[in-house]
């Protein structure tokens, strides 16, 4: 098959930069600087003209689903005959290892936030749904931390399911980065939301899928839209060395910290040490399990190595 043919049948609208940013129309700016560099973590980049050309035309899209879908809800409601309650929109945020989906899914839940008339927006990280380090090195999977095996995915399912079922007070597991673990007996509390966004590096996951035609539930199936943060792989890599290194300068000094015993490194051992660690775990996890899920996002943000989004895919309804 030609490039033409490949172009033809392109699932998903490209745009340029510049094409994005256009259709933002008159979509109100509601975050000023200080509220922007809050939600940007330490070692990712974001700005007010980021905010302006990429996430507010992303804000109007989503405005329009959000809209959309709800009358769907609506409608199927009556057309079933069931009793109105409330059905949360659902966001799924993916992408590799330090490619900045937490910023995005804070920069998005601070922005949908603010609509009128001020919907309920959670945000919610898979990272409380990975086993806890016990139980991962008693199955020999701590060098496959984020591996889609290293997840309670029953758990995960069950919470999603609860959400979309309009449930109360649903809880999900709690995890530090600092000690790299679950906490214990310690949740946060999605109650009823308007918008829900779930965040993680295989959201998208599908799994294997069944020769006897049974339903076998994914997370992505509760998603209403999905988007994927897209880099190339060295820039992935280099980002992923630079925010060890930052690391090694702040958390990694705190005795509670999983990786305290990297902090006396030197700017060669650390560097060493970082890309060794990516490319025996984070790089096989992206090309095995993240990186084949992207085809399967709503819309995919592609970012250059200056963290600056270039491109933006929209998937044709």
């Amino acid at each position: 098959m030609d490039a033409r043919s490949d172009l033809q049948y392109n699932p998903y609208r490209i745009f340029l930069r510049s094409q994005w940013a256009k259709l933002r129309d008159d979509t109100p700016m509601t975050l000023d600087v200080e509220e922007i560099a809050a939600l940007r973590s330490m070692y990712d980049r974001l700005d007010l003209k980021e905010v302006e050309e990429i996430y507010l035309p992303l804000s109007r899209l989503l405005s329009i689903h959000v809209a959309a879908m709800q009358q769907l809800y609506f409608a199927q409601r009556r057309f079933l005959g069931i009793v109105e309650r409330k059905v949360p929109f659902i966001i799924g945020v993916a992408g590799s290892v330090a490619v900045g989906k937490s910023t995005t899914a804070r920069v998005l839940q601070a922005l949908l936030a603010r609509w009128s008339p001020r919907p309920k927006v959670d945000l919610v990280t898979t990272d409380g749904f990975l086993h806890p380090n016990a139980v991962l090195e008693r199955e020999g999977l701590m060098q496959k931390k984020g591996f889609p095996e290293s997840y309670d995915l029953p758990a995960l399912l069950a919470f999603l399911s609860d959400i979309k079922a309009g449930r109360r007070r649903v809880r999900a597991p709690l995890y530090s980065h600092l000690t790299y673990d679950i906490i214990p007996k310690q949740w946060t509390t999605v109650d009823r939301p308007d918008i829900l966004i779930v965040e993680g590096v295989n959201v998208l996951q599908t799994g294997r899928l069944p020769r006897d035609g049974k339903a076998v539930p994914v997370v992505s199936d509760f998603f209403d839209f999905s988007v994927y943060i897209d880099a190339d792989e060295p820039v992935l890599r280099e980002w992923y060395v630079q925010r060890f290194l930052a690391l090694r300068d702040t958390a990694f000094h705190d005795p509670r910290s999983y990786f305290h015993r990297y902090a006396p490194l030197s700017d060669e051992e650390a560097t060493a040490t970082a890309i060794a660690i990516w490319e025996r775990t984070n790089l096989a996890n992206l090309e095995d399990n993240i990186l084949p899920t992207r085809p399967r996002a709503t819309l995919i943000l592609k970012k250059g190595a200056d963290h600056v989004v270039e491109t933006v895919a929209l998937r044709r309804l």
